[in-house]
């Protein structure tokens, strides 16, 4: 497989060098962020030797090429490309300036919010055990062991703002 004929042909059905805001990859995908989108050729990409399949997908035009491959080829198009190399949150970042509004919302949202689900899971399981602890009477609710397992089951929820709090921050300084 020849990954610089693979990366020579990309170009021209990617809208040319000019139209590559920037190029990053994970472990089996080519993650491009295009200038304009419509200058790209899905049908014709998907047809070039060593393409398993194409996408676009949250502002960015993602070939398919496997694990392994996807290395070389990446290689081989940032120098046919003439761009450098960028990583994958710079990729990320240029692709969320091409979402719509609502895309946004919900990405600024699912950014605060994920990470603090293992908190508010572990929480609200620690609750409901001790309320059924207490409903069944296995345990005296004034035990000492008790009251603060209380205490630990709430402290998602009273330090919540927080949590979003923290989680909110990063963003704003960008």
């Amino acid at each position: 497989m020849d990954f610089d004929q693979i990366s020579r042909s990309l170009l021209p059905l990617l809208g040319g060098k000019e139209n590559i805001a920037s190029a990053a990859h994970c472990a089996t995908r080519l993650r491009l962020v295009l200038v304009d989108d419509a200058l790209a050729d899905q049908q014709a990409i998907g047809k070039i030797d060593g393409v398993k399949g194409c996408f676009r997908n949250a502002g960015q035009m993602q070939i398919i090429f496997g694990t392994g491959v996807v290395n070389k080829v990446y290689a081989a198009f940032i120098q046919a490309a003439g761009i450098s190399e960028s990583s994958k949150s710079e990729a990320a970042d240029l692709a969320a300036k091409k979402l719509n509004p609502f895309q946004r919302i919900a990405r600024l949202l699912s950014n605060i919010f994920v990470p603090i689900i293992p908190a508010i899971v572990a929480s609200g399981l620690l609750m409901g055990l001790l309320g059924m602890v207490k409903t069944y009477g296995w345990v005296d609710p004034s035990n000492a062991i008790y009251i603060m397992l209380d205490m630990c089951s709430s402290a998602a929820f009273i330090i919540l703002p927080i949590l979003i709090g923290f989680y909110r921050r990063p963003r704003i300084w960008r």
